[in-house]
């Protein structure tokens, strides 16, 4: 007879499935909504944000992807990820899926790369899955140890911490496109990121989980001094794109203040650890006291600090 501990574990089994095809089916639905809107009201798009759509993305970011990829020149057909969880929800599944390319995406959840492995694309794709705490100063062994190097068509940053520092870092790749995160409550006025800790975790930095990252202009500032321009930011405010500057004469430049929103996903956290769904405008009073670096003068400061306007 089996044990009620195996019952309470089936029955909490069957709560997410359920959980889960409730997320599909609304995610369906408002690609259909999407699709719908664009077949009916059809117009040129303004700006990067207009091609954004969802399949496996966390947001609009395989749309924008697709775009990118139809306007710049890619002879490599590689990409490299860091910061996929269980990669069911990233910024390069669907170039696995729809456009069959290869890739090495990274995580330093054991458990999160497991599922990878087990997961059906890591069969009928060629997908390497790595395990690994990233920092600046191993990047680049663990992308070199896998056999990549040299012009490939992406690399997607995103590993909430040194996002930053660890880009800056990477010269044994030379992607055409980079995705890489900033934290949208840094402001759009300063070059800022956190100071360099080559252990970082967001959840223990500070009890908020909402210190992180680098600022919009750190990261515009770094694309430029690295041969890349910034070519816009997703609506949600997490997400900035570049493209390599010598292949980038089909796709417009944009600025800082284009590219820029407010990030209104609310996953802020109490001191004793429960979610507290914080406004965009009171996220800065509560890690006030928390430093930055301004990238360009090498200033230190803190959040409190910050010009928002």
């Amino acid at each position: 007879m089996k044990s009620p501990t195996h019952y309470a574990r089936t029955l909490s089994s069957l709560v997410r499935t359920v959980r889960d095809l409730g997320q599909n089916v609304e995610m369906l639905q408002r690609q259909v909504g999407h699709l719908e809107q664009q077949l009916r009201f059809p117009r040129q798009p303004a700006s990067l944000r207009d091609h954004e759509f969802k399949v496996h993305s966390q947001w609009g970011e395989d749309g924008i992807i697709q775009y990118l990829i139809r306007n710049v020149e890619i002879p490599n057909r590689v990409f490299v990820e860091f910061g996929v969880t269980r990669y069911t929800e990233c910024n390069t599944r669907y170039l696995l899926h729809n456009d069959n390319w290869r890739g090495l995406v990274m995580d330093g959840n054991s458990e999160g790369i497991a599922y990878i492995q087990a997961d059906r694309p890591y069969m009928y794709y060629d997908l390497d899955a790595v395990c690994a705490f990233i920092d600046r100063d191993n990047i680049n062994d663990l992308i070199l140890g896998r056999g990549i190097k040299g012009d490939i068509g992406l690399l997607s940053v995103d590993i909430d911490g040194n996002d930053y520092w660890v880009w800056q870092a990477i010269d044994c790749i030379s992607p055409r496109i980079v995705i890489v995160e900033y934290n949208s409550t840094f402001g759009r006025h300063d070059a800022l990121t956190i100071p360099y800790d080559p252990s970082f975790s967001r959840v223990t930095a500070h009890f908020s989980r909402l210190y992180y990252g680098a600022s919009i202009a750190a990261l515009a500032h770094l694309g430029t001094e690295t041969g890349y321009t910034l070519v816009g930011g997703k609506s949600a405010g997490n997400n900035l794109f570049f493209v390599r500057d010598d292949v980038c004469e089909r796709v417009p430049a944009a600025t800082v203040d284009d590219s820029y929103a407010p990030s209104f996903f609310r996953e802020s956290f109490s001191p004793e650890g429960a979610r507290t769904y914080l406004p965009f405008e009171r996220r800065q009073a509560v890690m006030a006291t928390m430093p930055l670096v301004d990238v360009v003068t090498g200033a230190t400061l803190t959040v409190g600090d910050l010009d928002l306007s």
